[in-house]
């Protein structure tokens, strides 16, 4: 122990409470009825002086800044969320002295770790920053949080994985771009904060037990059937296959069918990803959270729009009727049907790489050329609720799709096919005067840059806005590297889209729309 005189019993109890500076800390002292504490001086909620705030029967401390208060005889904080450090006390001569005798780091950073499951179910931004910053102040790794976080929310989310999960794996990656641990903190706290909100008030949906060895057919016929515990098995049986591999059997299963706004194949390249920054300790947890998304995935191409598409996958590379010319201006502001027949007749005489870049600089077009008109209105169908989330996601598509065939080429034809899908089901919705204004590539790379740099500090109250913005911004930037023909393009889209305020309560709308939905009934 190292005690440490800091007081004269006489002036305390004169005094009634009092501040010692020890290397640097302020220590604030009471004398109370139940005896003499010390605790810091700072309220670990914000850093308020503790020794002016109120003292309360019961040896009850309130900083009178936010009303926390602090039971200073137990240690227990009765009205907020962080633990407050006291230090023992003892009276020797006349004289007080404490114990400021640090625990060993790796007790604080196990503290950190256990108070930041509390800030999760709280969904405290604040305190989740402060008990990661604390975890890495004393030598921890924000990486455990990181790992904690997702073994705590992963059975939370009913319908499995959701954008938190997805725009980790970014968050991740930006925070290895940098070296200010500010930043750094920022990656951490966001994507953390996101899972908790994702998971917030819910129920724990536990998955079922059990384990088989792996066998790829029956995952894929277990996916196909909806058959939960059959696939959670096979899947626990593949926890140690190699990254690659598990990436292209999830995509391989994303891509059966056109689904879920393309989040299925969006998602396997994240849940991978993870895995490799995170190591093979989170597989299973994220790996269950992404089979039960696979599970719950709506069907869109039993949608008339879309029904082609088994057709078109059939008999990719046929021609069937005029075929348009090799060029983005073939599938901008065409349907979906059209433009899977015109990626298949493609197939015929260019290599799926080809086909790609032309897709991905139409996807971007589209992306510039958004009519937000559309977004604004206050009629019309519910079919048409269409927003800029809504045209971010044939880019991001488009950024798993060229991960994953690239690897596994055979994917390439399906994943093509519900590139021109996401181009086609955007096209009633864009101003074509506004297509035509890509920057040369020099601006293009200097605004990636730029937005690269805002997603820090976006400023964005709701993580699914931040999420978009993220991942549509680092899709953008990879695909302007590996396709530079597109990267004005990518550029323009990207530029529109960070730019525009984003409607997000849609009142006048949404009650015309539900008095002629119940009109009809």
């Amino acid at each position: 122990m190292a005690w440490i005189d800091v007081l004269g019993a006489d002036e305390l109890t004169e005094k009634g409470r009092a501040v010692a500076r020890v290397d640097g800390r302020q220590i604030a002292l009471f004398k109370t009825e139940r005896g003499i504490f010390a605790c810091n001086n700072r309220c670990p909620h914000e850093g308020y002086p503790l020794s002016q705030g109120s003292m309360a029967e019961g040896c009850v401390l309130t900083c009178n800044w936010h009303n926390w208060k602090f039971d200073l005889a137990s240690g227990e904080t009765l009205v907020g969320g962080d633990e407050l450090r006291r230090y023992p006390v003892r009276l020797r001569k006349g004289r007080i002295e404490i114990d400021v005798t640090e625990p060993p780091a790796e007790v604080k950073q196990q503290h950190a770790l256990a108070s930041l499951d509390e800030a999760i179910d709280d969904v405290d931004y604040q305190r989740i920053a402060r008990e990661i910053a604390r975890l890495e102040h004393h030598g921890g790794d924000g990486l455990d949080a990181f790992r904690r976080a997702i073994r705590l929310t992963h059975d939370r989310y009913e319908f499995g994985m959701s954008h938190a999960y997805a725009v980790a794996a970014d968050w991740l990656d930006l925070r290895t771009e940098t070296d200010d641990m500010a930043l750094r903190l920022v990656a951490l706290v966001e994507a953390i904060a996101h899972m908790a909100d994702d998971a917030e008030g819910e129920e724990r949906y536990p998955f079922p037990r059990g384990r088989r060895r792996w066998d790829a057919d029956a995952f894929a016929a277990a996916i196909e059937a909806e058959e939960e515990p059959a696939a959670v098995k096979l899947i626990r049986g593949a926890l140690d296959r190699p990254a690659g591999e598990l990436r292209a059997v999830l995509a391989r299963a994303a891509l059966t069918h056109y689904q879920d706004f393309g989040h299925s194949l969006i998602y396997a390249t994240k849940a991978v990803r993870l895995l490799e920054l995170l190591g093979r300790e989170v597989a299973e947890p994220v790996l269950l959270a992404y089979v039960r998304g696979l599970i719950y995935a709506s069907r869109e191409d039993l949608l008339p729009e879309f029904r082609d598409y088994a057709g078109r996958l059939a008999a990719w590379g046929e021609r069937d009727g005029k075929v348009l010319p090799f060029e983005a201006a073939s599938l901008v502001g065409r349907n979906a049907r059209a433009n899977m027949a015109t990626v298949s007749a493609w197939a015929a005489d260019h290599a799926p790489e080809a086909i790609y870049q032309v897709a991905l600089i139409a996807a971007a077009q589209h992306l510039q050329a958004f009519d937000t008109r559309v977004e604004r209105r206050t009629s019309g169908k519910v079919a048409d609720n269409i927003g800029w989330l809504d045209f971010t996601h044939a880019v991001t598509f488009a950024h798993a799709l060229r991960e994953v065939a690239t690897a596994t080429p055979d994917l390439w034809p399906a994943g093509l096919l519900q590139l021109a899908c996401f181009i086609g089901r955007n096209a009633g919705y864009i101003e074509r005067d506004l297509l035509g204004r890509a920057p040369i590539a020099e601006q293009a790379g200097a605004l990636f840059r730029s937005a690269v740099d805002r997603l820090f500090d976006h400023g964005q109250g709701e993580f699914i806005i931040s999420a978009h913005l993220v991942k549509t911004t680092l899709a953008a930037r990879a695909e302007a590297r590996a396709v530079p023909a597109a990267a004005g393009d990518l550029a323009a889209g990207l530029a529109r889209f960070l730019a525009a305020p984003i409607k997000r309560r849609h009142s006048l709308r949404t009650a015309k729309q539900m008095l002629a939905f119940v009109a009809e009934e």
